[in-house]
């Protein structure tokens, strides 16, 4: 009898999916298969074999408008015939879940289609335009399964037409050590250096705190990495795109985490930072509020509030216990290994 078969359909070169992938292969007793849309990390080596994997080699633009991804639908849509999967799992729904669903819809090719949303594929690209509502919506309806990393997301995403959403963060999949030491004047952010996560924000926060010996340090990159260095304040220091080992090393000295995104749901960056002890403080959306309650284990930064000495002193004092408590909820609810299985529990009872 053939071992069922799962597919990954994603950006290969992703850590998240790379995550995916190796909670699959321990987890859930199928043979896994994936198709990316660029190439592949070098991490999926040890995960599944080069001959189970298809590479389409596109190039995403980050801002949107990946029409162009649709040329590469008739190849997909052979090799997915080929594979003949139980399950499809499109990673970020208006890209390669519109992929899946059009191979499926005008090619024939079999198997339960499931979906996870990332963040932007709901709360900013079905806002864009009528056709990208109707396309999420198709998805959505053709999906068996769905999931989300918030709750408001998931609300989103049912409104739009989703059926059965799951929720649990793109989890840690294993907890860090307690740091060490950490250094109060030290303030570290990683998202992405493009509008959507405005790192300008950042720098016009960092730069309004009076706090002596302040110091930022921002990594990752993007499109607007030099004008923001052109205007850094005193005291930023700019590092770049990070391997894990580097970026948790300055996660476990970092006292503070700043992400300041216009549009976010439950972000990996900030669980690795309530991780390793940082005081976070985010913007004011409503993933972010169900992480930290204002003044309490975090900061919430209202749209137009400048960071202050004041927010900051309180949550110094009693940095330890709040270190502490966002440990625990992390290990309690954020590891992503018994969230992937409970997942799978859930498609074993809809028939895999």
């Amino acid at each position: 009898m053939k071992q069922l078969r799962y597919v990954l359909v994603g950006d290969g070169e992703s850590p998240h999916l790379l995550k995916w992938a190796r909670a699959i292969a321990a987890t859930s007793g199928m043979e896994l298969w994936a198709a990316s849309s660029r190439g592949f990390d070098a991490g999926f080596d040890a995960v599944l074999p080069q001959e189970r994997r298809l590479v389409l080699g596109s190039t995403p633009n980050a801002a949107g408008g990946n029409i162009t991804l649709l040329r590469h639908l008739p190849r997909l849509a052979r090799w997915l015939r080929q594979v003949d999967a139980t399950w499809i799992h499109a990673h970020y729904l208006t890209s390669h879940g519109t992929l899946a669903w059009l191979a499926q819809r005008l090619y024939g090719v079999r198997g339960r289609l499931v979906g996870s949303a990332w963040g932007s594929d709901i709360l900013v690209a079905p806002q864009r335009s009528v056709v990208l509502r109707r396309i999420t919506f198709n998805v959505l309806r053709a999906c068996t399964l769905t999931t989300s990393d918030s709750q408001a997301m998931a609300q989103r995403m049912r409104e739009l037409g989703a059926r059965e959403v799951m929720v649990f963060p793109f989890g840690l999949e294993a907890m860090p050590p307690v740091p060490p030491s950490k250094d109060d004047t030290l303030f570290f952010a990683n998202r992405g250096l493009e509008p959507i996560y405005a790192p300008a924000r950042v720098l016009r926060a960092f730069e309004a705190l009076d706090w002596p010996g302040k110091q930022l340090v921002v990594a990752n990159d993007g499109g607007l990495r030099a004008s923001l260095e052109a205007a850094a304040p005193r005291g930023t220091r700019f590092v770049g795109r990070l391997e894990a080992a580097t970026q948790a090393t300055w996660y476990a000295h970092a006292r503070w985490y700043l992400s300041l995104p216009t549009s976010d749901s439950v972000a990996v960056s900030v669980l690795e930072a309530m991780s390793q002890g940082c005081v976070p403080i985010l913007s004011d959306l409503p993933a972010n509020r169900e992480l930290v309650r204002d003044g309490e284990n975090g900061i919430v930064l209202r749209d137009g509030e400048m960071l202050s000495a004041a927010r900051l002193q309180p949550l110094l004092a009693k940095s330890g216990v709040i270190a502490c408590a966002n440990r625990a909820w992390i290990s309690e609810h954020a590891l992503f290994g018994p969230c992937v299985q409970r997942f799978f529990e859930r498609l074993r009872t809809l028939g895999a």
